[in-house]
């Protein structure tokens, strides 16, 4: 293991070091600001207990065909491949994911800057935010991979220095949602709970993880327990333009698309600005900052 610095932030949520799994209650809070107006009272209880909100139909029609649109170009964008930002299949050159997606696309930058979701994610989170990471995820026809149960948090806090439980992810749907073409799969109230995992974190390990996480996955006996504590598992379906606000330690996964409709979704990590990354918990060398943004954050400006 390489050692790149000693951190100074005490770890509340330590991982990957001890020879068993440990399940703990979770040390802080689920929501961070007082309310705002973004969110209803229902839907802040529904937030706190689950650990997301589900908003079928979120964005009009023009919208979703827009954005659409531009998933499409980027996809078919012969330039964008052989970048390191751009995850291929385990097993073909097919493109299944991109990241930092504000950065290389207007269309995604002013999306992830939209008022409506920024909104929900400052009175979530308390405060100004930046983004974390963003991505796209193609999971086409047949052909589209899962990504196994895992927790965020657990591997940005390890892998990228996340302190503490104060970001959330907004998953927005650019193709229906199906209970069966691979739709994101939360388990409700997991994010209580964090689930440390067991296994040294290998060198470079986001050159395998991002095509097959193997290392960061709960273990079968916690996953079951988590899914028995929360009453089972979720499956927020809707059209496309539907969003899906998760806590950042909410156990998800998505399973393999064997059906012909695609599933295409884009990630936005909104973190707050007092959150910002530390030296990694594994004590190895930063991730790309395309799958972590570093540094001093600046707030993120709501889009015109």
């Amino acid at each position: 293991m390489t050692v790149t610095a000693t951190q100074t932030t005490p770890d509340l949520y330590p991982s990957r070091v001890a020879p068993e799994p440990i399940l703990a209650e979770r040390r802080d809070p689920v929501l961070h600001g007082e309310p705002a107006g973004a969110l209803s009272r229902y839907q802040r209880d529904r937030f706190e207990a689950d650990g997301f909100l589900a908003f079928p139909g979120f964005f009009s029609g023009d919208e979703v065909r827009e954005l659409q649109r531009e998933a499409e170009r980027l996809r078919n964008l012969d330039e964008l491949r052989g970048r390191d930002d751009v995850i291929t299949e385990p097993e073909s050159d097919e493109i299944r994911s991109v990241f930092r997606i504000h950065r290389t696309s207007e269309v995604f930058d002013r999306l992830t800057r939209d008022p409506r979701i920024l909104a929900k994610a400052r009175e979530i989170l308390g405060g100004d935010v930046y983004i974390h990471q963003s991505r796209i995820n193609y999971k086409p026809g047949f052909r589209g991979k899962e990504f196994y149960w895992h927790s965020d948090f657990e591997t940005w806090h390890v892998e990228d220095g996340m302190p503490r439980m104060r970001a959330i992810s907004c998953s927005i749907a650019l193709t229906p949602n199906y209970g069966f073409n691979g739709p994101l799969m939360l388990v409700p109230g997991s994010h209580r709970y964090f689930l440390s995992c067991v296994g040294e974190t290998p060198e470079e390990h986001y050159k395998e993880s991002l095509k097959k996480q193997e290392v960061g996955v709960p273990d079968p006996e916690g996953l079951e327990t988590l899914i028995e504590l929360g009453g089972g598992i979720a499956v927020p379906e809707g059209p496309a333009g539907s969003i899906t606000l998760f806590e950042c330690n909410t156990m998800h996964g998505s399973a393999s698309n064997i059906t012909p409709f695609p599933r295409t979704n884009l990630f936005v990590v909104y973190n707050s600005v007092e959150n910002a990354l530390v030296e990694p918990f594994s004590g190895q060398r930063p991730r790309p900052e395309y799958l972590g943004e570093r540094g001093e954050p600046a707030p993120l400006e709501p889009a015109a």
